[in-house]
């Protein structure tokens, strides 16, 4: 039997504010109407006070070990998923870890916006596979509110605060990571991209004053990529695998726009009841929206289950990920 990697726990931390619809409609030119047709949302929550993406991640990892009954000095390898960490450098991993007495491991940050988390679940199960390493974590998670212009309403109702985390284990049975088609084409950086703050453009009072270290976000291009492609590569991971809609029992989507997740269903041919959406309560997580996914539904996996993710983000990338849950 060829050796897999298994998620083994799972665990994910959401700030306690919450920001409605009605309460950004007094900030900026929108209402619940406007919001709720065009993405699925009705609120998002929000990270309050100077307090940065390790901060959420030391959350998700602590109740992940704990729940886990893990020894963090087992820790073997930290992976953080972000595009919103606490400095250029050092790696927000590298601070979680040390919040949490991960003391024996080696961690580091991937940055592919919202695809991030999936290309650092292949990444650690691929570890995993070598033989060389027995307990990873991969921590998905972003404050997009400190990159968030609160006065465009193209962006500001898209995106929330949250994080979460798995544990990754070699698989002693038929479960675990199977299948994986990971994309990027570069070509979409000047579509969605944060135009300051890194070496092409540093921080200067003219980057600050005009808005730059915000996010810019071509809406209807981007939607337009995103949804031929995250639906296009859900397809494409069951015909690779032979799996019909019936194979397939759940779907755990990107949380980006509610119309994007409904188009990647019905390429996949699959009921609505397979599929995790909790958009409405988070909005988009960025590298948070999957593994909060896969933490709420966890009681409603079953051993056995094939589970398919999938996502897309800027850069662009996308990608999509087949597997059959541990436990």
């Amino acid at each position: 039997m060829q050796r897999r990697a298994k998620i083994t726990s799972v665990h994910s931390y959401v700030p306690e504010y919450i920001l409605t619809n009605e309460e950004l409609s007094t900030m900026v030119d929108t209402n619940d109407e406007w919001i709720m047709s065009r993405t699925g949302i009705k609120e998002r929550r929000i990270l309050k006070g100077n307090l940065g993406m390790s901060y959420m991640g030391t959350q998700a990892v602590n109740g992940l070990l704990e729940k886990s009954n893990t020894n963090p000095e087992d820790i073997e390898l930290l992976i953080c998923a972000t595009v919103t960490g606490d400095y250029n450098f050092p790696a927000t991993g590298n601070i979680i870890s040390d919040n949490c007495g991960i003391k024996n491991a080696f961690s580091y940050d991937i940055n592919a916006a919202c695809s991030g988390f999936m290309y650092a679940l292949d990444t650690a199960a691929s570890m995993i596979q070598s033989g060389r390493y027995k307990k990873i974590i991969v921590v998905g998670g972003d404050k997009m509110s400190s990159i968030i212009n609160y006065k465009d309403r193209t962006t500001c109702i898209i995106f929330g605060d949250g994080c979460g985390a798995v544990l990754l284990e070699p698989s002693d049975d038929e479960t675990g990571i199977i299948d994986s088609i990971l994309r990027s084409d570069g070509a979409g950086c000047k579509h969605l991209y944060q135009p300051a703050g890194g070496s092409v453009l540093p921080a200067s009072i003219e980057t600050v004053t005009t808005g730059k270290h915000n996010v810019y976000q071509e809406g209807q291009y981007v939607f337009k990529f995103a949804v031929t492609n995250m639906a296009n590569v859900g397809a494409e991971i069951m015909e690779k695998n032979n799996l019909t809609a019936d194979d397939v029992d759940w779907l755990v989507p990107h949380q980006a726009n509610k119309r994007i997740i409904d188009a990647t269903r019905e390429r996949m041919g699959l009921d609505e009841s397979k599929v995790t959406v909790n958009i409405h309560k988070y909005g988009n997580t960025t590298n948070g929206t999957l593994p909060i996914c896969l933490h709420e539904w966890e009681s409603k996996f079953k051993k056995g289950d094939d589970i398919i993710l999938a996502a897309f983000g800027g850069g662009f990338t996308w990608g999509a990920i087949y597997l059959k849950w541990s436990y």
